[in-house]
C-alpha cells in the first residue's frame, strides 16, 4: 500500500509540474517576459519543479493550495478552449478582448481558489449538528437520545475553542447515551490535550452512560515518537467515566444491547472478533447498537440482529472531490444507509485530519433519535 502511494504521489506530481510549467511559461509571457531567453526558460523550469515536489508530500496544505491552482487553471483553459471552439471564427469585439485578457492574466484561478479554501477554512472552524430521527418496533423505554462524536483528532488542526464552546450546546440536547466513535486523539496530539479532550468529554450529560471505540490514530500508530503510551490514553479514557468497548457489548441501563468492535486498521480483519462472536451471549430481542470506527460489516452486523451502526472515519470526504469519488467506489462515505435490517450512520466528524481546511463535508456532531412506533 505505501509502495502504490508513492507511485501515485509521483505521478501526480509530474503531471501537476508539466502542467505548470506550461501555465507558467504562458504567464511570464502575459507579463512581457522575453521566454526566449535562457534565464527565463531556467526559471520557468525551476519554478514548474519546486512546486511539482511540493506536491509530492500529498497529506500537506501546501500540496491541496498548489493542487487546487493546477485544477482550477485546467478549469478554465477547458472553458477558453470551449469558447474559442464557439467563437473563435466569429468577428472579436470590444469583450471578447477583455474577457481573454482576463483569462490569460490567471486571476480567475487563483481567485476561484481563494474563494474555495477561505470556504475550507472556515468550514473547518464551525460545527454543526447533524439529527436523524429512527423508529423501532423494539422496546427501549419510549425513546432514546443518542449523541454521537467521533474523529475530533483534538489539538491539531481545528481550534481547541471551538469545540469546548459547543459543550454546553450538545449538553443542552439532553442525551440519554453518548458514544465516541474513534480518533478522538492522533499522533499530532499531545499528552496534555489528550488528558484535557478526555475530561471534557467526559463531562457530557447523560443519563446511561459514556461509550469509547477506538479509531485508528488513537493510539498513535503511525509515529515512532508517541506522545502518550497506550496505558496513559486508557487511563486517560476510563477515569473519566467512560467505558471502552472493544470487541465486547454493555446493556445500558434503558435496556439497549451497545457493542463495540476494535478497529478494522489496527487490528486488521482477520483479528478482530466478529459480531456473531462479540454478540453471542445478548439478547437479540433488544434494540442493538453497533459501534464501529469505521463504516463497515453492516451486512455482517445486520444478521445479528443490529437495528444500527454507527461511525465515523471517513471525514464525509475532507477535501472535494475524495466524497463523491469514494461513493462511486462503493464506500459508505456520509449519512444514513440501510443494508438488511441494520441503518448505517456516517458521520463527517467534529473536525478533520492533517488538512486545516474542509472543502467536502462540514465538521458536525450526531444526535440521533429512536423512538418505539
Amino acid at each position: 500500500m505505501f509502495f502504490i502511494f508513492i507511485i501515485l504521489s509521483l505521478i501526480i506530481a509530474l503531471a501537476a509540474g508539466i502542467y505548470i510549467c506550461l501555465c507558467t511559461r504562458r504567464l511570464l509571457e502575459f507579463y512581457g517576459a522575453d521566454i526566449k531567453k535562457k534565464w527565463v526558460k531556467a526559471a520557468n523550469i525551476i519554478i514548474s519543479i519546486v512546486l511539482a515536489g511540493l506536491c509530492m508530500p500529498l497529506f500537506t496544505n501546501t500540496a491541496v493550495i498548489i493542487l487546487h491552482l493546477v485544477a482550477s487553471f485546467l478549469f478554465f483553459d477547458i472553458i477558453a478552449y470551449i469558447v474559442q471552439r464557439i467563437y473563435g471564427k466569429r468577428q472579436k469585439g470590444n469583450k471578447y478582448h477583455a474577457c481573454r485578457k482576463i483569462y490569460q492574466c490567471g486571476i480567475l484561478p487563483v481567485l476561484m481558489v481563494s474563494i474555495i479554501l477561505g470556504y475550507g477554512y472556515y468550514n473547518m472552524n464551525h460545527i454543526n449538528v447533524k439529527k436523524y430521527e429512527i423508529t423501532t418496533d423494539k422496546y427501549i423505554g419510549g425513546s432514546c437520545r443518542i449523541l454521537f462524536l467521533s474523529d475530533v483528532h483534538y489539538g491539531t488542526v481545528q481550534d481547541k475553542e471551538i469545540l469546548k464552546n459547543e459543550i454546553s450546546s450538545m449538553n443542552s440536547y439532553n442525551p440519554d447515551i453518548v458514544i465516541l466513535g474513534g480518533d478522538i486523539v492522533e499522533e499530532g496530539t499531545s499528552k496534555e490535550d489528550m488528558q484535557e479532550i478526555f475530561s471534557l468529554l467526559g463531562s457530557l450529560q447523560n443519563q446511561h452512560g459514556i461509550y469509547y471505540v477506538y479509531g485508528n490514530h488513537d493510539r498513535q500508530p503511525y509515529t515512532d515518537h508517541k506522545t502518550f503510551s497506550d496505558e496513559e490514553l486508557e487511563q486517560a479514557i476510563t477515569q473519566n467515566g467512560i467505558q471502552i468497548l472493544e470487541d465486547t457489548y454493555v446493556e445500558t441501563s434503558n435496556g439497549i444491547i451497545l457493542a463495540g468492535r476494535a478497529d478494522a486498521t489496527m487490528g486488521g480483519h482477520s483479528d478482530r472478533l466478529s459480531s456473531k462472536k462479540i454478540l453471542k451471549d445478548a439478547d437479540h430481542s433488544k434494540y442493538i447498537i453497533v459501534a464501529d470506527h469505521q463504516p463497515i460489516g453492516v451486512e455482517e452486523n445486520a444478521a445479528q440482529g443490529a437495528s444500527l451502526e454507527l461511525s465515523g472515519h471517513t471525514h464525509g470526504g475532507q477535501i472535494w472531490p475524495a466524497g463523491p469519488l469514494s461513493e462511486i467506489a462503493g464506500v459508505l462515505n456520509y449519512g444514513m444507509y440501510k443494508r438488511g435490517s441494520c441503518k448505517l450512520i456516517v458521520s463527517s466528524g467534529v473536525a478533520g485530519w492533517t488538512y486545516s481546511m474542509r472543502t467536502g463535508k462540514h465538521c458536525e456532531y450526531v444526535i440521533v433519535d429512536i423512538k418505539e412506533k
